[in-house]
């Protein structure tokens, strides 16, 4: 929604620097970031920048949390614990229709490890993505332990690292498949074992 004079309102002109971050990221890298590039790819004032953030390194960080935010809600992660293809489709759908939310999350990661003001966001990325695998596992009445969701969420990132360099959707596709398949196989196991109770809804609750 735009204000009288025609610019995006406060919302709106946060969100449209933090998507022109995603955008100038994938294509230029870090180095590309500078007020004046982000405010001409989002169309903007470049002392919005300051206004609505204060730094480049705070844009960067919050830009980073809704990075992760549309990933998870785009590639509906928590849909993995159904063990079934619906999941697959959407994370392939997900990133190549938006590969550069994708392509940001990889460059910040980096990026922090030579940068150690941007440490705290990346080990927040990782925290939420595991959770949300916990969720779904969850929801399912399966309570996973950190390492296996730590686990699974390693191997859907390697695998989407190597859609966004090399391609191969169809390689690709059948290992993320396989990854639910060997979820299922933890899961089907772990239920399996001696003493292994059913969680109640007051247990999921």
């Amino acid at each position: 929604m735009n204000n009288e004079a025609g610019r995006p309102s406060y919302g709106a002109g946060r969100e449209a620097l933090m998507s022109a971050v995603m955008r100038i990221v994938a294509t230029k890298g870090l180095r590309g970031v500078t007020y004046r590039a982000v405010a001409a790819e989002a169309g903007v004032n470049h002392n919005l920048i300051s206004h609505h953030f204060g730094s480049i390194e705070t844009l960067l960080n919050a830009t980073m949390e809704l990075a992760v935010e549309r990933a998870i809600k785009d590639t509906e992660l928590a849909l993995f614990a159904d063990f079934d293809e619906r999941y697959v489709d959407a994370l392939i759908a997900s990133v190549s229709a938006e590969p550069e939310v994708h392509l940001f999350q990889f460059e910040m990661l980096l990026e922090a490890r030579r940068h150690p003001e941007l440490r705290d966001s990346s080990r927040r990325l990782y925290e939420n993505y595991v959770s949300s695998v916990h969720d779904g596992l969850r929801r399912r009445g399966v309570e996973a332990d950190d390492d296996l969701c730590s686990a699974v969420f390693a191997a859907l990132d390697g695998l989407m690292l190597q859609f966004l360099t090399i391609g191969d959707p169809v390689r690709i596709r059948a290992a993320v498949k396989r990854v639910g398949q060997l979820l299922a196989s933890a899961v089907d196991h772990s239920q399996d074992a001696p003493g292994y109770k059913v969680p109640s809804q007051a247990d999921l609750a």
